[in-house]
């Protein structure tokens, strides 16, 4: 049965009918982004609560996440840390990073979350001095697609042994898929895959979930 616009669609609305349920926080996050204008890229509630489970398979200390947008995928992430864990996010917005320190204060979690101003590959090494390798139980990255083989490459030394970095998007966008590599970021993502895929610090796998999941634990 071939895959047409109309059955992806009800597809993406079954999973996030069964899987996607939000606790009443990150709805209301979710809602407020929505009312704010913030950009509709951040990550559906299914692909949340997968985050959440993989934070739960770690010692659930720190999480470091590139792009934070209005906060939405920190705060799944937080579901899955421990009661003492903390997230490091990176946004270069200053627009979606006022937006977010507002929601993470609003829901009792702003001393949990760091939020760090800039662009990513400017910010990650002052971040890898301050908890040095090996530390990080969760990486999440999903910000612009262009920097996504350096994004891999400057976090993948600081993710701790049985901890994952995740990566969304890894074969498409709204704009974008993974069949066309004229295009720059599709081009960055391909070259990170195939980096990750015979990485041999991680095991990997690439998931077809929403627009790509790379989701590899270290080894």
């Amino acid at each position: 049965m071939p895959m047409t616009p109309e059955r992806w669609a009800e597809t993406g609305a079954y999973a996030r009918e069964v899987f996607g349920a939000e606790p009443p926080h990150i709805e209301a996050n979710r809602v407020a982004a929505l009312a704010a204008g913030l950009p509709t890229w951040a990550v559906t509630g299914e692909i949340g609560r997968f985050l959440a489970l993989i934070a739960k398979a770690t010692k659930g200390e720190l999480a470091l996440e590139i792009g934070t947008l209005g906060g939405y995928s920190a705060l799944w992430l937080l579901e899955g840390l421990s009661d003492a864990g903390r997230v490091i996010t990176i946004e270069s917005v200053d627009t979606h990073a006022d937006f977010a320190e507002a929601e993470f204060k609003r829901h009792g979690v702003a001393e949990r979350v760091d939020v760090r101003r800039g662009l990513g590959l400017d910010v990650l090494p002052e971040i890898a001095d301050d908890v040095g390798p090996g530390s990080v139980d969760v990486v999440f990255i999903d910000a612009d697609k262009e920097s996504y083989f350096e994004y891999y490459e400057a976090t993948a030394d600081l993710v701790a042994p049985g901890g994952f970095l995740v990566v969304d998007n890894i074969f498409g966008t709204g704009s974008s898929w993974i069949d066309d590599l004229s295009d720059p970021g599709m081009a960055a993502a391909d070259r990170m895959n195939r980096r990750a895929a015979r990485d041999d610090r991680f095991d990997t796998a690439g998931l077809f979930a929403r627009a790509g999941l790379l989701v590899a634990r270290r080894r």
